[in-house]
């Protein structure tokens, strides 16, 4: 007797991907932002629009903690590597779909001040999967303000606490937008 395929297959989970991210503020506390190009449209409504803003950071190599992982991609990324690396602010878990790679995160999120607005992005295309549409630094107000998707949900609410001096004394869990 043979079986017969499953009308309703399951998806395939996304692979799970420990990553560490920045909070990368400068001393105007200005955030600092990465576009890259999603690989489907964002919303629906707009098939054209694919563009979509993250912080930086990246996933854990073997043996790195996350703190580690964040000062080594910051290195990469931005060409920061004496950063000091804050306490924990923030997290994310869940799948995650806008990149080429899709990925079940588990995003943990450091505050990091800089002592300028000097960065080098000479290296981050190629250190990332997505293609990259640049960087900008962005006051609270921009970021309270725009209609851009900027990822995850609540960034800016957390940037606006952080730059007011309140940290959290729990990391604050944050929720993709749909992704």
């Amino acid at each position: 007797m043979s079986e017969r395929p499953n009308p309703n297959p399951t998806p395939s989970a996304p692979p799970l991907r420990h990553i560490a991210r920045a909070l990368v503020f400068d001393p105007a506390d200005r955030l600092l932002l990465i576009a890259y190009e999603a690989v489907r449209p964002i919303d629906p409504a707009r098939p054209e629009d694919r563009t979509f803003w993250f912080m930086p950071g990246g996933g854990l190599e073997a043996g790195e903690t996350h703190r580690e992982a964040c000062r080594r991609e910051l290195s990469e990324e931005i060409g920061v590597a004496e950063a000091e690396i804050g306490p924990e602010v923030g997290r994310c878990d869940g799948p995650f779909h806008l990149f080429k790679t899709p990925r079940d995160a588990r995003e943990r999120y450091f505050l990091v001040r800089l002592p300028d607005d000097r960065i080098d992005t000479g290296r981050l295309a190629e250190t990332e999967d997505n293609p990259v549409l640049g960087t900008r630094w962005w006051s609270l107000a921009e970021l309270e303000a725009s209609g851009a998707r900027i990822e995850p949900a609540g960034l800016a609410g957390l940037a606006r606490r952080l730059v007011s001096g309140d940290i959290p004394e729990a990391p604050v869990t944050l929720s993709w937008r749909g992704a």
